[in-house]
């Protein structure tokens, strides 16, 4: 894997910074994700009090020693406060692709231009940076909220997988896939400046 790939890095807007994950973020993290609401469609169960978001935590930093992850946390900047987490995951350097993925935010940052900027500063680092030719987003079928937000984005929706995962409560789960190209990013890029600045 290119060395810019694995590279941690801080991205910042006009409302968020999106900065590297640490487990020192784990007290603020437990401060706005501990409620059943956030984690009832996602794939690694519920998290209740501070010990469960440092295990979360720890996992997805595995996942960054294995190269296969980069975590972020997401920092409200009005606030001053962690508003939830995100990462590039199924990082594929040698074919120039990565997914947007396990993201989540506390109930107070929902709905906000909290995600579109997260979302938007990512895809450009993606993009213009890294130089991807695909980002991909999938959703649990069922997550009506999420599918919306990557709709909104201006991602293709391109199917769906069946019974892509088995869910902590022995659930199947459907997962609808997204991607952006590259050559779909200025038009993307253009209509997220434009929902920004409103």
């Amino acid at each position: 894997m290119s060395d810019l790939w694995k590279m941690p890095v801080t991205l910042t807007g006009r409302h968020v910074r999106v900065e590297p994950m640490t487990e020192a973020h784990v007290p603020g993290l437990a401060a706005i994700g501990c409620d059943d609401r956030i984690w009832a469609l996602m794939l690694y169960g519920l998290i209740r009090s501070e010990a469960d978001m440092r295990v979360w935590v720890r996992d997805i930093l595995e996942r960054q020693a294995e190269g296969t992850d980069l975590p972020f946390v997401v920092v409200h900047l009005a606030s001053g406060r962690i508003a939830g987490a995100t990462r590039y995951l199924e990082m594929r350097p040698e074919h120039k692709a990565l997914e947007i993925g396990g993201t989540w935010y506390g109930l107070d940052f929902q709905r906000t231009a909290v995600n579109t900027e997260c979302k938007y500063l990512l895809l450009k680092y993606a993009f213009e940076t890294l130089g991807c030719v695909r980002v991909q987003f999938k959703a649990d079928s069922r997550n009506v909220r999420s599918l919306r937000a990557i709709e909104r984005l201006g991602a293709t929706r391109e199917g769906v997988l069946r019974n892509h995962y088995i869910m902590p409560d022995g659930a199947h789960r459907d997962s609808v896939y997204y991607s952006v190209l590259d050559q779909e990013w200025p038009t993307v890029r253009q209509k997220l400046e434009s929902l920004l600045e409103r």
